[in-house]
């Protein structure tokens, strides 16, 4: 039941995304898209509130009880830039806005945004071990919760692995390639 939440919550994301976008560049109605663009992290409470019901209710907490901790962690984490980014390029569409800015390719820029980034996985990674944390302590049962603590250390790997990537950009800083240096 969480894993089809979870993907139900996922497309409710990019429907009230498109349709807040919609009302705001082609009907233009900003409140109203600013209400339906409001709507889309709302759905992360649904689903909190639902995989907290399950456990609650004595289910085992499973893979799919820590996966809704982790599409929490980083829809919160990331879904105000991505909310920004489909902005930026719904407006140059269909608005006549300006064109959406390219992230850097290489050198200290891209370095840089690599770095910002990680900072947004590490909120990611907090708020998913937080809700990890706390279901652990909520259903207080070794045993049922043994799915949850292993995401922690899943997500830790991860976070760390993106770590790696983020310092690779800094000791090794990608170069334009001789083709772009000519343009």
């Amino acid at each position: 039941m969480i894993v089809q939440l979870i993907v139900v919550c996922e497309i409710l994301f990019w429907v009230f995304l498109g349709a807040g976008l919609v009302a705001r560049y082609l009907l233009r109605r900003p409140a109203l898209g600013a209400a339906l663009l409001i709507g889309a992290p709302l759905v992360d409470v649904v689903l909190l509130v639902a995989t907290t019901i399950d456990l609650r209710s004595g289910s085992a907490a499973s893979w799919s009880h820590g996966l809704a901790a982790a599409y929490i962690g980083f829809s919160v984490a990331f879904g105000h830039s991505i909310i920004r980014w489909a902005d930026a390029r719904f407006a140059y569409r269909f608005a006549g806005g300006p064109a959406p800015v390219k992230p850097p390719r290489h050198g200290a820029g891209r370095a840089i945004r690599e770095w910002r980034e990680f900072g947004k996985a590490m909120i990611a990674w907090g708020i998913a071990c937080g809700l990890l944390s706390a279901a652990i302590a909520m259903v207080d049962d070794p045993t049922r919760t043994a799915a949850l603590s292993d995401w922690i250390d899943t997500l830790t790997v991860v976070l760390g692995i993106w770590g790696v990537i983020a310092l690779s950009y800094t000791v090794f800083p990608a170069r334009a390639k001789a083709v772009e240096r000519r343009t």
